[in-house]
């Protein structure tokens, strides 16, 4: 049983990346659709509605149909990949394949020993998660001092946060999965963690080593 959900949980990451990186890449060729996102307010009504469809599946994925919570979570690829698409513009192609990988590379490692540790990573899972808070409240704080090297530093503490947030993710679908809860919902919802892991991961990872495109 556990195989099977993580084989669903994983191939519903992977369509969900590959949906949200090949929006973002096609956006990106399209000089009219990147002026109506990054023109005016349409960026950031597109980040709220990122929020709201998070904020939404994370809650009650569980008590969704199966189907609705697929679509939601597609939707919110989508939608991702429609902010997305600045990191083509920024950054150059194979600076961005090549942090993918790098991404790939090491996510694939923190999750296969968060699925094999026998610690129990809730507590560390809990520190973890108070250090992404104070970082989040750094960066906001960052936008108005504007500091490169600050934000060099929270970049690699954020990468070192989400590879142990990866390792706690993937044992704790593990564990709820014991729980007896419904397998096609729940591998939503750790396909959405796992995502936001991914993604967050391999950002800062480009912040840190990509090649900006001029």
């Amino acid at each position: 049983m556990k195989n099977s959900l993580f084989s669903k949980t994983f191939l519903w990451m992977a369509i969900g990346l590959a949906l949200t990186f090949a929006t973002g890449y096609i956006v990106s060729m399209n000089e009219r659709m990147l002026y109506s996102i990054f023109d005016g307010n349409a960026y950031w009504i597109f980040i709220i509605v990122e929020l709201v469809i998070v904020f939404f599946l994370s809650a009650k994925v569980m008590d969704m149909k199966p189907i609705t919570a697929k679509i939601s979570f597609l939707l919110y690829s989508f939608v991702s990949g429609l902010t997305f698409s600045s990191i083509f513009v920024a950054f150059n192609l194979s600076s961005i394949m090549y942090i993918f990988l790098i991404s790939a590379s090491i996510f694939a490692v923190m999750a296969f020993l968060g699925y094999k540790t026998p610690l129990d990573l809730s507590k560390i899972g809990t520190y973890l998660y108070i250090g992404l808070f104070a970082v989040v409240i750094t960066v906001l704080i960052n936008l108005i001092i504007g500091s490169d090297t600050l934000s060099m530093i929270l970049s690699i503490i954020c990468v070192g946060l989400f590879l142990g947030i990866t390792a706690y993710d993937v044992q704790k679908i593990k564990e709820l999965q014991d729980a007896g809860l419904p397998e096609e919902n729940l591998a939503i919802y750790g396909a959405l963690d796992l995502y936001l892991d991914f993604i967050n991961i391999f950002i800062h990872l480009l912040e840190l080593f990509g090649k900006s495109d001029n």
